[in-house]
């Protein structure tokens, strides 16, 4: 019965996160939700950077990856004759992988070549990497030596993308072998579990996020509205609350070991009422210089690097929104930024910006870090702005300062410093409405038009979309800079 209830890779690596998912991978679908958006980018980006690997081992031959019994077959015939395989499928006794690099070495050994695009070994590459040995071992192969390849975080695009130059090879044979042990006992028992009439029982906590966000959600239905995994920062002390049948944030013992901003959210929970720290937030008012310039960037971030002179990974500013607000109480003026074609958008960018940021007044941002990061890092690759950078650098106010250190909290936040959760609370206005209503959406939408594979009428929609998202971010800071000056001057 097992042979007919295939073990595959990624499978294996869900079981070793949580029984439960695994058990409803096989059995009750409805409860595991389609791929998003995002997370299908993620496969995308890997299926990109796979191929680009196959070109370090220019005799390796593709087996087919349509058909899955062809794939088997061909990878069967192949293996006698000895040649580099990419994507290869062993299946035997209910366990089935398809590897990316499968390398003959001496006279009747292999290498296993595994990609990712991360920029490091982890974990789970290793537990991914043992089982595919394992596959490999049970169909009969001597495995001598077990690779990575991950991504060169260093390199730097100059022309063709150089795949020797972006990839690192990295031998992790000693770490494949030590998490190995004990790899039979797990797959027996998770095909135990496959076979159970009832999902297993589990405890949820950090599981539930690592390596990866767990799909199913209905492991957390129980949970109260205001509960202990919202604790700020909490860690460990979510799980350790959790375990001792402490769910909700009202009934944390008093003595319990809250910092400051866990103790204001157990207050505000019980009292359901926000926290408002005057003497904090005029303090913070007070460092505003006008004109105010309210400013909101946009990025994508690739593992292969789409320009010259960037790295893998580093964020590409494509558009901005400012609002700017010359003096207290005069209407804002809007300018934004966003690129067209697919050219480096980051000289336009710039010279856009410096055009309408002046030399004086706060730049006020949310998570300063994020824009400053990226300010640096555009100073860095095109040295005319360097000085400008630095000089506009340290203009910049961060709007996320007073609710990171709970200078107002609100019971709705439940949690989270963020702009989407800070404005409802604080404002009642949401993104409510926006075809595109957060950062990750935006980058994907971008990269749509970027790919030239969409109509001129959905290009033109898309662009409007970003442009309302963009705009939102910077009227919803001064929103919110307007709603904390009415609370520091008495308003209700």
């Amino acid at each position: 019965m097992a042979k007919t209830r295939l073990l595959s890779k990624s499978k294996y690596m869900n079981g070793l996160q949580c029984p439960r998912y695994l058990w409803f991978l096989f059995n009750d679908k409805a409860e595991v939700p389609d791929v998003g958006a995002s997370t299908q980018h993620i496969f995308d980006e890997g299926h990109r950077v796979g191929d680009l690997a196959q070109t370090l081992f220019p005799h390796g031959l593709k087996v087919d990856t349509d058909d899955f019994g062809l794939n088997l077959d061909q990878t069967k015939k192949l293996v006698l004759e000895r040649r580099t395989l990419f994507e290869p499928g062993f299946l035997t006794d209910g366990i089935y992988s398809r590897l990316d690099i499968l390398d003959p070495v001496g006279k009747d050994e292999w290498d296993i070549v595994e990609v990712k695009s991360s920029t490091k070994v982890k974990d789970e590459n290793i537990h991914d990497i043992s089982f595919q040995r394992r596959c490999c071992e049970r169909s009969g192969l001597k495995i001598r030596n077990c690779h990575l390849v991950h991504i060169n975080n260093q390199y730097i695009r100059h022309g063709n993308v150089e795949p020797g130059g972006l990839f690192t090879l990295e031998d992790v044979t000693d770490k494949v072998i030590d998490a190995s042990t004990g790899i039979e006992d797990r797959i027996r028992e998770m095909f135990k579990v496959i076979l159970q009439p009832e999902p297993p029982s589990v405890t949820i906590g950090s599981r539930c996020s690592e390596p990866y966000d767990c799909p199913v959600k209905s492991c957390w239905g129980g949970l109260p509205e205001y509960n202990v995994f919202q604790l700020y920062r909490g860690g460990k002390k979510c799980a350790e609350l959790y375990a001792r049948g402490v769910q909700s944030l009202q009934a944390i013992p008093e003595d319990y070991n809250l910092n400051a901003q866990q103790r204001i959210q157990r207050t505000c929970a019980i009292s359901r009422q926000p926290y408002f720290n005057a003497k904090a937030i005029d303090r913070f008012l007070s460092t505003l210089k006008y004109p105010l310039y309210y400013m909101d960037f946009e990025t994508i971030s690739l593992v292969i690097p789409l320009y010259d002179g960037t790295r893998p990974y580093q964020r590409m500013p494509f558009q901005f929104s400012l609002h700017v607000v010359a003096a207290p109480g005069q209407a804002p003026v809007h300018y934004s930024y966003l690129a067209e074609g697919d050219g480096d958008p980051r000289p336009q960018f710039l010279a856009e910006l410096r055009e309408h940021l002046g030399v004086a007044g706060s730049i006020v941002t949310y998570n300063g870090a994020f824009e400053k990061g990226v300010l640096t890092e555009l100073g860095e690759a095109f040295l005319g702005f360097q000085d400008w950078v630095a000089a506009t650098n340290v203009r910049v106010v961060d709007l996320l300062i007073p609710f990171r250190e709970f200078s107002y909290y609100h019971p709705e936040q439940k949690g989270s410093a963020s702009i989407k959760h800070v404005l409802p609370a604080l404002t009642g206005r949401g993104y409510e409405g926006l075809d595109i209503a957060k950062g990750d959406d935006a980058s994907l939408a971008f990269l749509q038009i970027l790919s030239g594979e969409i109509s001129a009428d959905a290009m033109l929609k898309i662009r409007e979309d970003l442009l309302k998202y963009c705009s939102l971010d910077t009227e919803a800071m001064i929103l919110i800079i307007a709603r904390l000056t009415s609370l520091a001057l008495g308003a209700p």
